[in-house]
């Protein structure tokens, strides 16, 4: 590896520390000018030809290792053949792929164009992929066979899209398959120069108005993940037999960051499991054993179900030496059955958001874990509670504020919403880039989380945005209107409940119920339906005829 590639800040946990407030204080970004992600996650790696960068598993217990070395060569062919096919600096192209090795093949190839990439779910259904598509005008969609049957209904509709490549699937029509496509393209490429703050991914993500928005990422993001991914990921301890994995879909700021760049940016090796199934915690276990995963990045509802696993008489799982998640509130039962499960393994809840990910975290390996509490500011990361209206850090400790990350020299924010500026001005005010949370921190720092200060329902990790499932409802014959809240689940934490108004001519029932939920489902993500739905006569709205949600949530909670 080039020494000057080392980027040595990024590396404390070589050091000793005598605390976590000398670490904050010490630490300094190093964010070259001249940076492109796929080079440090991939390519300065690739001389040591037998150091493997992804570990492949698919559902039927196919195996595949590919070395960096391979994955260098793979992404210097997609990049070249995307190039001929007349993809170019700056285009969008969307990766609609599982959590398997051409995901990850995809986004290094598109970086090394300076080309910019677009995560998609294959949970989406036709509208989600539609509009996302459309939106980032992409030119170009690596697409696996799982989901290929929403992407062709929409096709047509997306007048940019010039070129589809389908994984592991037969192509039709237009399309090529992956493998096929760059089986003649040449290996040799200089990637493209690309400064930090060029633009390399864009993440949709959901809100409580309006549609999906395009979170723009500059190649430096990457950079901005690091000092929280050594001290709550690793616990500050790096091995050379280290493994990382997450069982989360690879479609998201969570897992893309938080586990599969960084890791491949130490260097370390990153299981892919492709699971067509959906979370099957005896699985989860069984992949952890079969790779000495080390590190393991898992959301709340996950671990929840791992719990019931009977482990008395399985194999080993005692690698582990870190767990970390996010998303929902950890319980102090998750805490000792992990250390007890995983051989005396720590847990870490770690904070943050597509806008800004992994800023506040555990790191016991310095600090104390507190019951309640998320934990401290990452390094690099001015995080405060301001006041919800002024943007002012007002907010005395102990009481409620709003959640925010100092925007400017933080490498972790995004630049901005795609060809949204009025969004963007709403979510960075006064300096601070603005959670939409609500929180409180103490004396000493720690963070503790309170509520979403809009509606967002945040449900198994997945953020999930009411004003899509209200949009998609209202496309079905037999709804007049409807309003959708989250109401609390003892597994996901929080589940969407549609309250809908029937147009004239169709009457209530359970039949109708299961009809309006497969409808969301076919047109969103399969995770993104009303699990209830309840039927009533008229919806509360305001003077603007917008839904009057907080009448909705109480209407619930007094029929509990």
């Amino acid at each position: 590896m080039d020494e000057r590639s080392r980027l040595n800040a990024y590396h404390f946990y070589e050091q000793e520390w005598d605390s976590y407030d000398q670490l904050c204080e010490s630490f300094e970004w190093e964010v070259p000018e001249r940076f492109n992600a796929a080079e440090y996650v991939c390519d300065r790696w690739s001389s040591d030809k037998s150091r493997v960068a992804l570990f492949g598993l698919d559902h039927e217990g196919n195996e595949r290792t590919y070395t960096f070395w391979q994955l260098r060569n793979v992404t210097n062919r997609l990049a070249n053949y995307l190039r001929e096919q007349g993809v170019e600096r700056g285009d969008r192209v969307g990766v609609n792929a599982p959590q398997k090795p051409e995901t990850v093949m995809a986004h290094v190839a598109i970086w090394k164009l300076g080309a910019v990439s677009v995560p998609l779910s294959t949970l989406f259904g036709t509208e989600a992929v539609r509009y996302r598509l459309d939106d980032a005008d992409a030119k170009a969609c690596i697409v696996d066979a799982s989901n290929a049957g929403a992407l062709r209904a929409v096709r047509d509709d997306v007048d940019s899209l010039e070129e589809v490549l389908v994984v592991d699937g037969t192509a039709t029509g237009e399309e090529v398959g992956f493998w096929d496509a760059i089986d003649a393209s040449s290996r040799r490429l200089d990637p493209v120069d690309t400064a930090e703050d060029d633009d390399a991914i864009i993440i949709y993500t959901s809100g409580t108005t309006g549609d999906p928005k395009g979170v723009r990422h500059a190649h430096r993001v990457l950079l901005g993940n690091l000092p929280m991914f050594v001290t709550t990921v690793c616990n500050m301890e790096m091995s050379p037999g280290d493994v990382f994995w997450t069982p989360s879909e690879w479609a998201w700021v969570a897992t893309l960051y938080d586990v599969v760049f960084p890791g491949l940016f130490f260097g370390k090796p990153v299981v892919a499991y492709e699971n067509e199934a959906g979370f099957d915690p005896e699985t989860a276990f069984d992949v952890i054993e079969r790779y000495g995963v080390t590190n393991y990045f898992a959301p709340p509802t996950a671990l929840r179900m791992m719990m019931q696993v009977d482990r008395t008489a399985a194999g080993d799982v005692g690698d582990v030496r870190a767990v970390s998640s996010g998303g929902e509130s950890l319980g102090e039962s998750i805490v000792e059955w992990a250390a007890d499960t995983f051989d005396g393994a720590v847990v870490h809840e770690g904070y943050g958001q597509t806008e800004a990910n992994m800023i506040v975290g555990d790191c016991t390996a310095l600090t104390e874990s507190r019951e309640g509490k998320i934990g401290p500011a990452a390094p690099g990361h001015e995080v405060a509670i301001v006041d919800p209206e002024t943007a002012e850090p007002t907010v005395d400790p102990g009481e409620v504020g709003e959640i925010a990350v100092r925007y400017e020299g933080d490498p972790i924010c995004f630049k901005e919403y795609w060809n949204k500026p009025d969004k963007t001005a709403e979510k960075v005010q006064n300096g601070w880039l603005l959670t939409e949370d609500l929180g409180a921190m103490d004396a000493d720092g720690y963070l503790s989380f309170h509520s979403r200060k809009d509606n967002v329902i945040i449900s198994a990790g997945y953020r999930i945005g009411p004003v899509e499932i209200e949009e998609a409802l209202a496309t079905h014959d037999a709804v007049a209107d409807a309003g959708v809240v989250g109401i609390p689940d003892d597994e996901r934490g929080e589940v969407p409940k549609a309250f809908v108004v029937l147009a004239a001519g169709h009457e209530a029932s359970d039949d109708l119920k299961r009809q309006l939920a497969q409808h969301v489902r076919d047109r969103l993500a399969k995770y993104e339906y009303p699990r209830e739905i309840e039927f009533i006569d008229v919806l509360p709205t305001t003077s603007t005829g917008k839904v009057r949600r907080v009448d909705l949530e109480q209407r619930e909670e007094q029929s509990e």
